[in-house]
């Protein structure tokens, strides 16, 4: 397939363009200029992600669209970020498939809903309200935390998870919120960019879906 992807350089998106072109595919990565280097095995396109006409640009009918732009390691101080460059970018990816009539929609969301980090979680689910708005053909993956190198501190609150789990009252979050590892999150990715949904189908995916890589839809998956 020819895949676009936005966010490229970053921890998932390098990973995921060396999956996507040892399998065989076609890829490309709107990147900063500054930021091209960092993927030397991959045709780069110099541009902004925040910008619509930049990823129209970048862009060709037909094409599956990997959305992975986002602000490094949120935190709830980071909230203005979020609007800033999590929200705008995944407005201009909508603005963008728009015009040129792309096949497919890969957009990597948040589990929802979520106790904490509300901000971030307002950002992503107002990103998928885009997507929907557009009557895109979609796929939404919702991790909550993805476990990998640099990023395992959350590792210490397996004991929590597990006691979560247990408690009827926190079950359903707990599962919700579970965490997934980079590897479960390619996997995901490459298989959401190989089997999309129907045409004019928003598929939302959940964290266990993810992890076992057969992306069944859940409840409000949009048609």
């Amino acid at each position: 397939m020819d895949v676009l992807v936005t966010g490229g350089t970053g921890y998932i998106g390098q990973r995921l363009i060396a999956q996507l072109a040892a399998r065989g595919h076609s890829v490309r990565a709107l990147v900063r200029p500054s930021s091209a280097a960092t993927l030397p095995k991959v045709a780069t396109i110099n541009g902004n992600a925040l910008l619509a006409d930049d990823v129209t640009a970048a862009l060709r009918p037909g094409d599956t669209l990997v959305h992975l732009v986002g602000t490094p390691h949120p935190n709830p101080s980071k909230a203005a970020e979020f609007e800033r460059v999590d929200l705008t970018s995944i407005r201009a990816s909508v603005a963008a498939a728009i015009r040129l009539g792309i096949a497919h929609l890969v957009y990597v969301s948040v589990a929802q809903p979520a106790p904490t980090m509300r901000a971030y979680v307002a950002a992503r689910a107002a990103g998928e309200a885009a997507i929907a708005g557009a009557r895109l053909t979609a796929t939404i993956l919702r991790p909550w935390y993805v476990l990998g190198p640099g990023h395992r501190w959350p590792l210490v609150l397996t004991p929590l998870y597990a006691l979560a789990k247990l408690l009827p009252a926190t079950r359903d979050t707990a599962r919700r919120m579970d965490l997934v590892s980079i590897g479960d999150m390619t996997t995901a990715l490459v298989a959401a960019v190989e089997s999309p949904p129907p045409p004019a189908t928003q598929r939302i995916v959940d964290v266990a879906a993810i992890k076992s890589a057969k992306l069944v839809p859940i409840a409000g998956s949009k048609p």
